[in-house]
């Protein structure tokens, strides 16, 4: 490994190309070539929004695409994950309500304010117009447990919890009339999964409960939009093989009384053929292989990243 990595994604400064496509009658998708994505539902009288951009002036190009195809209002936020690249932007919609699990708000709560510091240093990038983002946090307006359902006109839009993933709160939305799924970071496809908040051992249970959904299309977290049974599929064997490949590592190493860093070496060194050519796989890896750490040690829940932990972490595995 390098010893002159940058920091995150630090050194990615490359504009991303946008997609903006129809995945089924109601559902769209706004991919950026491994950027995060967002999920758009329009229904007879509504608009709803999954997962924001990282700021409002980054949600505006959401939103003139939006407009390309209708004008009806945007009515919902749905924050998928607390994570501050997924809901800072919320502010841009205008929506009359953000809607998140019980989960979600409560991670807002112990760890919003760590979380937004820290993303923002991660991600220069794609926080390049931060001082478009109102001061505090994204509150939802409104919190579930377990599933909710919301009719947009005719249209059901279901919101769900699956199980723990990515993170304690995920959500996930899913128009069961036309077997649509937007996942949040749930599913990944073609790019890394950050699982430096995550639940390693749920994880790919989480992944079997939305495969048995049988979703026709899906958005997901990072990567181009799936519109076939088979790219679904896809995407969530990649996405299961990455988090079963880590932890496995990680936790063979734990067991044999390995050094934080030496595992990280370690399973550097075997993931590194079969995944760096994913987006952001130097960026996740060491927040990735410290949570699994964790986890594999004993340590039931993430701890809180804050800028400070994550480049002491980063000095101490990458030199």
């Amino acid at each position: 490994m390098s010893q002159a990595k940058k920091f995150a994604s630090q050194a990615d400064m490359e504009e991303k190309k946008i997609t903006f496509s129809q995945i089924s009658e109601h559902a769209w998708a706004y991919t950026a070539e491994g950027d995060p994505n967002t999920g758009i539902v329009i229904g007879d009288a509504s608009v709803l929004v999954a997962d924001t951009q990282a700021t409002p002036a980054m949600a505006a190009d959401v939103v003139r695409r939006i407009r390309e195809v209708t004008d009806k209002p945007i009515k919902y936020v749905v924050l998928t994950h607390y994570h501050a690249v997924r809901v800072l932007g919320a502010a841009g919609y205008g929506a009359e309500h953000i809607l998140a699990s019980q989960d979600t708000r409560d991670l807002i709560v112990e760890r919003g304010e760590a979380d937004k510091a820290s993303e923002i240093g991660r991600f220069p990038r794609l926080f390049q117009n931060v001082e478009t983002v109102p001061p505090g946090l994204t509150w939802p307006t409104m919190t579930f447990t377990g599933k909710m359902t919301l009719w947009l006109g005719k249209l059901e839009v279901q919101l769900i919890q699956l199980g723990r993933g990515h993170t304690k709160g995920d959500t996930v939305v899913w128009l069961p009339g036309e077997k649509t799924l937007l996942s949040g970071d749930l599913v990944e496809f073609g790019a890394t999964p950050y699982a430096g908040d995550a639940y390693f051992q749920d994880w790919p249970q989480t992944l079997d409960n939305i495969a048995a959904l049988q979703p026709a299309a899906l958005v997901p977290g990072r990567g181009a939009a799936l519109t076939t049974p088979a790219e679904v599929a896809e995407g969530l064997t990649g996405t299961r093989n990455f988090i079963s490949d880590v932890y496995a590592s990680v936790q063979e190493g734990v067991k044999a009384g390995r050094d934080l860093n030496t595992v990280y070496k370690d399973t550097y060194a075997k993931l590194k053929p079969k995944y760096s050519q994913w987006v952001i796989f130097d960026h996740c890896m060491p927040f990735d292989v410290s949570r699994a750490y964790d986890e594999a040690s004993g340590h039931a829940d993430p701890r809180v990243w804050t800028a400070e932990r994550d480049i002491e972490m980063w000095k101490a595995l990458e030199g």
